[in-house]
C-alpha cells in the first residue's frame, strides 16, 4: 500500500524519497480529485437546469471602491497568522507532522513568530489592494449570481458537512474506541462513515439551497451522480491506503513473514490462521480466469497498523495483515463508477422532480447493503436479527430511493417554479 507520497515514489521509482513528501497522503490526494471531479459533474448538470428555466439566479448587491472595514482587515490579518502559524509549524516536525496531520492542524502547535510575520504581510496586502480601488465616490452594482456559479461554496458545504457527519456517526459505530480516545477518534484522518456524511452533508445542502433561494429538489438532482462519481474515486484513496475499509478475512491465501502473499497451501506463516481466530472468515480462491488480488489482499504498509509486523520492515508503515481479506475498496470503486455512468446516460430521461435523486439513493443504498455482507463492522443486537449501522441506512436509503423515483410529484402550483 501508499499512504503517502514517499512511499508511492519509492514504490515507483524504486529509490529513497525525502522525509518531508510523508506529509502528503495518498488518501487526501484521492479525497481532492473526489471532489474536484463532483464540482465539475455538479456544474454541468446545474448548467443544464439553469438553461431548462429550472434554475433562476439571485440578485445581490455589492458596494465597490468603499474603504476597508475593520472587520475584513481582522478577518485577513487573522486568516495570514492561522496560515504562517502552521504551515511554518511543519519545518522541523516533519516526522511528527506526518503521523498525523490532521491531529497538527487542529492543535496548539505551530510557529508564533511566523504566524505574526505572515499576519502582518496579509493586513498590508489587503490594504494596500483596497487602496488602489478606492473611489471618490462608492458605487453600488447589481449582479445576477447562478447556482453554478456557486460550486466551489456547495463543494466547501458538501465536504465539511460529508466529514463531520462520517466522524460523528463512525464514532456511533466504533462506540467502545470513541469512549477511550474521543479526541483521536474525531482527529484523526481514518474511520470515515460515508452514509453519515451523505446525511449530514444533504441537511447542510439543504439549508444552503434555503439561504440561496435554490429550490433543494433541483439542487439534489444535479448533486446525484456526482455524489456517486465522488465517492468511487474516494474509495480508490481508501484501497491505496489500506485505511481499514476493507472485507472479512479470506483464508484462501496466507502471508508470508516478508509480507508476501501466496496461496495457503504455499504459506510458511504456521501462525497466520491463529492470529484470526474468532474473527469472520471465509475460504474463497478466485477462479483461474481473475486475477488472486481481486479476491483477496494482505494491505502491506497499511496506514492502520493493522496486522503483523513485516520481516526487516523499516519505516512508520510496516504492518501487513496475516490472511488476505477481501478488498472491498476496490468493489465499491467499480461499481460506484459504473453507477456514474448508468446516471450521466439517463439523466436526460429523468425528467420527473427527485426522480435522479431518488434513483441515487436506491442505487448507493443497494450497493453498500450487498458489500456489507462481506465487510467487517460492529453489529446491533436486535435478536431475530444483527444488522450493522450500514444495513440499516442502506435499507432507509432504498425505501426513500424507490418512493422518490416512482411516487413523488411536485403540486400542480409548483411544476413551473423555479
Amino acid at each position: 500500500m501508499y499512504p503517502d507520497f514517499q512511499y508511492l515514489l519509492q514504490s515507483l521509482f524504486g529509490v529513497n524519497m525525502p522525509n518531508w513528501l510523508s506529509l502528503f497522503k495518498t488518501f487526501g490526494l484521492m479525497v481532492a480529485a473526489a471532489f474536484i471531479a463532483a464540482a465539475w459533474v455538479t456544474g454541468k448538470e446545474l448548467k443544464r437546469k439553469e438553461q431548462q428555466g429550472l434554475l433562476k439566479p439571485e440578485y445581490k448587491t455589492i458596494v465597490v471602491g468603499k474603504p476597508l472595514s475593520i472587520a475584513d482587515l481582522i478577518i485577513s490579518v487573522i486568516t495570514g497568522f492561522l496560515i504562517g502559524f502552521k504551515i511554518a509549524g511543519v519545518y522541523g516536525n516533519v516526522d511528527e507532522v506526518s503521523h498525523d496531520p490532521m491531529h497538527y492542524l487542529l492543535s496548539t502547535q505551530g510557529n508564533f513568530i511566523a504566524g505574526i510575520i505572515i499576519a502582518i504581510f496579509a493586513g498590508f496586502n489587503k490594504y494596500y489592494e483596497n487602496k488602489k480601488q478606492l473611489l471618490p465616490k462608492p458605487e453600488t452594482k447589481t449582479y445576477a449570481v447562478y447556482p453554478h456559479d456557486l460550486i466551489m461554496e456547495i463543494v466547501m458545504v458538501a465536504a465539511a458537512g460529508g466529514i463531520i457527519g462520517a466522524k460523528i456517526f463512525n464514532a456511533f459505530e466504533t462506540w467502545d474506541d470513541f469512549i477511550k480516545n474521543p479526541v483521536q477518534s474525531l482527529t484523526s484522518s481514518s474511520g470515515l462513515t460515508f452514509l453519515g456524511g451523505l446525511i449530514l452533508a444533504t441537511t447542510c445542502f439543504y439549508f444552503f439551497a434555503r439561504y440561496h433561494k435554490i429550490p433543494f429538489k433541483h439542487l439534489a438532482d444535479a448533486a446525484a451522480p456526482g455524489i456517486l462519481l465522488a465517492y468511487g474515486i474516494g474509495r480508490i484513496g481508501c484501497q491505496l491506503c489500506g485505511d481499514g475499509d476493507w472485507g472479512i478475512y479470506n483464508t484462501a491465501y496466507i502471508s508470508n513473514q516478508d509480507g508476501t502473499l501466496v496461496p495457503a497451501a504455499q504459506s510458511t506463516n504456521q501462525f497466520a490462521l491463529h492470529m484470526i481466530t474468532g474473527k469472520p472468515m471465509a475460504n474463497f480462491p478466485a477462479p483461474g480466469w481473475l486475477p488472486n488480488w481481486l479476491f483477496g489482499m494482505n494491505y502491506p504498509h497499511n496506514v492502520g497498523h493493522e496486522g503483523m509486523t513485516i520481516a526487516n520492515c523499516t519505516g512508520e508503515y510496516c504492518s501487513v495483515l496475516p490472511v488476505s481479506v477481501f478488498p472491498t475498496p476496490i468493489y465499491e470503486s467499480i461499481v460506484c463508477i459504473l453507477l456514474f455512468f448508468v446516471l450521466w446516460f439517463f439523466r436526460n430521461k429523468m425528467t420527473r422532480t427527485l426522480q435522479m435523486f431518488g434513483a441515487y439513493l436506491f442505487l448507493a443504498g443497494i450497493e453498500r447493503f450487498l458489500v456489507e455482507l462481506i465487510r467487517v463492522n460492529s453489529k446491533y443486537d436486535w435478536g431475530f436479527i444483527k444488522p450493522t449501522q450500514a444495513e440499516i441506512l442502506s435499507v432507509v436509503l432504498m425505501i426513500a430511493g424507490l418512493g422518490l423515483f416512482f411516487f413523488y410529484k411536485d403540486k400542480p402550483a409548483e411544476q413551473n417554479k423555479s
